[in-house]
């Protein structure tokens, strides 16, 4: 009688002993990291989470990301997914200094009208610091290749339509432009005027024959 009580309790004690979750191990971001970065190995580091936490086409090696460059900012912490990523091949056969430029458009449902090969003028409509509503349109970049929006990666993970990516476009941009670019939409509202290819310039990656 006594073994069996012993027996007894012994199941009841393994029946309300959790088991031991399982984890999967990701990649993360270490800290904040901006748009356009290429990660190094100390900026995505190993984490294990439960498999429910996991989102769809999460990173799990180094290797998924050598050579690429966020298409999005990351959070400290945040599990970044491979549709976050631009493709190492991003600017092959660009003119040295070509750098690939994210850039937030004021008006993100127009986004669904351009697609990458697409040539853009990128404007920025700034206030006039006066009170008086917004000052006179600046082109910041002039007939630059489209080579990646967020309409294009929609199917690739539900992180697109978030704040950080809604409206996000990336442009082949030279060092000039690039500056201007950078940090542009902290200044204005910037918007897109789709233009022809000029017939002289030499082809961008992502430009349409």
């Amino acid at each position: 009688m006594a073994l069996l009580l012993c027996l007894a309790a012994g199941i009841a004690v393994h029946q309300l002993t959790p088991a031991s979750e399982h984890k999967v191990q990701v990649l993360a971001a270490a800290r904040d990291l901006p748009a356009g970065l290429v990660p190094a190995k100390a900026d995505l580091v190993p984490r294990e989470v439960p498999p429910d936490l996991v989102p769809a086409g999460a990173l799990m090696s180094s290797q998924q990301v050598e050579g690429r460059q966020l298409a999005a900012p990351l959070t400290a912490g945040q599990i970044p997914t491979d549709a976050q990523l631009l493709g190492p091949g991003l600017l092959t056969g660009a003119p040295a200094g070509t750098a690939a430029v994210p850039v937030r458009l004021a008006d993100p449902s127009s986004i669904q009208l351009v697609s990458a090969g697409q040539r853009v003028n990128i404007v920025l409509t700034a206030s006039d610091g006066l009170g008086g509503g917004a000052g006179k349109p600046e082109t910041l970049a002039a007939a630059v290749p489209v080579l990646w929006t967020s309409a294009q990666g929609g199917k690739a993970g539900d992180w697109l339509g978030t704040p950080e990516t809604d409206g996000l476009m990336v442009v082949a941009a030279s060092p000039g432009q690039a500056e201007k670019l950078a940090g542009a939409s902290t200044r204005g509202k910037l918007f897109f005027v789709l233009v022809p290819a000029p017939a002289t310039e030499q082809a961008l990656p992502g430009t349409a024959p």
